[in-house]
């Protein structure tokens, strides 16, 4: 009979679940409508109150609907577990092929929400450094700063930092206090040299070159800390030791500064001290001393 139709018995095994289900599912829903038509009129004729009749015609027909849906869950329960399944395997071949673009609104989101930097701001995150001069949802491009993470001239070039880095790695800001900053650089010497006297050059200088707005950065600071409730950081210039090897001693120079002067004011600094010879090869004065008072 099936092939005097044009139907194979292959064809018409495949479609018969889904005959099934629909027919199911016709029967359910002319069942539901015969319910709701049988109790809507016995409401009606049994209650004469129109307030209570209106409230029982409600419940009854979301009631109803209630049922049907159940029923629905029943009879198509094995083919939408299937189709889960099938959602979350597509979600998940979906994720694992999109994971560094939404790692990157991730870090996007992240970076926004804890304010880590604006447009302009100098930044490192791992060996990149620079000055912020675009973000995206997706990157965020900075000027290069360096060689290095002491020096503080453009290269020239550009870099564009996938925003997925802000989410596992940690950010620096060297704008933190915007219009004035608090620089600092190292100059190493040898135990042998006099850096004793480089330690009192490389202050008054320093000092002289921050005299001019040593104020202004003083009151801004202070201000800056009143506003995120910090201990207010000293900004007078200071000079300090440290000791990395027995043999070596590097003067630590701190000193305030505009955000934007950083490397023009400690290359005036550094080409104001070392006109001077520090190296330990000439005589010291004491020795000199000691000398004169031997002859």
């Amino acid at each position: 009979m099936l092939e005097k139709v044009g139907v194979s018995p292959e064809t018409f095994a495949f479609f018969l679940p889904i005959i099934s289900l629909f027919g199911s599912t016709f029967i359910l829903f002319m069942v539901v409508l015969l319910l709701n038509s049988l109790v809507s009129r016995f409401i009606r004729r049994s209650i004469d109150s129109s307030e209570l009749r209106r409230k029982w015609l409600v419940q009854s027909r979301n009631g109803i609907i209630l049922i049907f849906l159940l029923g629905l869950i029943l009879i198509w329960g094995e083919e939408l577990r299937t189709l889960a399944l099938s959602v979350v395997a597509i979600a998940v071949a979906f994720v694992v092929a999109t994971k560094e673009l939404i790692l990157c609104v991730t870090g996007s989101l992240l970076k926004t929400g804890a304010g880590s930097f604006d447009i302009g701001d100098r930044i490192q995150i791992k060996d990149f450094r620079g000055d912020v001069i675009d973000q995206t949802l997706l990157a965020t491009t900075i000027l290069e700063v360096g060689p290095g993470k002491l020096t503080h001239q453009r290269t020239g070039r550009m870099t564009v930092i996938p925003n997925a880095l802000f989410v596992s790695e940690p950010v620096i800001n060297e704008s933190y206090t915007r219009q004035y900053v608090l620089h600092v650089f190292t100059v190493p010497f040898k135990r042998t040299d006099k850096w004793q006297a480089a330690q009192q050059a490389l202050l008054a200088a320093a000092s002289k070159h921050c005299k001019p707005y040593l104020e202004n950065a003083r009151i801004y600071m202070q201000k800056l800390s009143d506003e995120r409730g910090l201990d207010a950081s000293s900004v007078d210039p200071r000079v300090t030791i440290q000791i990395p090897t027995a043999a070596e001693i590097h003067l630590v120079v701190r000193f305030p500064v505009r955000s934007s002067q950083r490397s023009y004011i400690e290359q005036l600094i550094l080409s104001e001290v070392f006109t001077e010879d520090f190296s330990g090869k000439g005589k010291s004065t004491d020795e000199e001393n000691e000398e004169n008072a031997i002859s």
